[in-house]
């Protein structure tokens, strides 16, 4: 069976300044799993249990984000485990 992506929506967080910036206070995981709710959202009638992957880029990943930054940000966002 073929299967496609989709892109349904988009959304996406504030850029700031790392240390004086207004984002300075929110963790990376906090903002991404409110993009993805903000996603589910506009998506109208797409049940989060439909969702297949989440697929997130880091490009520094230190701290929390090395720890499997897209399973913490799908689980934050309310995603099912099994995504």
């Amino acid at each position: 069976m073929t299967r496609e992506a989709v892109i349904v929506a988009t959304s996406r967080t504030a850029v700031g300044k790392a240390k004086r910036g207004t984002t300075r206070n929110y963790r990376s995981d906090e903002m991404a799993a409110a993009v993805i709710q903000d996603l589910l959202k506009k998506a109208e009638g797409l049940d989060p249990a439909d969702v297949d992957d989440v697929i997130i880029g880091c490009a520094m990943p230190e701290g929390v984000q090395g720890l499997n930054f897209a399973r913490t940000i799908a689980l934050r966002a309310g995603l099912p485990v099994d995504v």
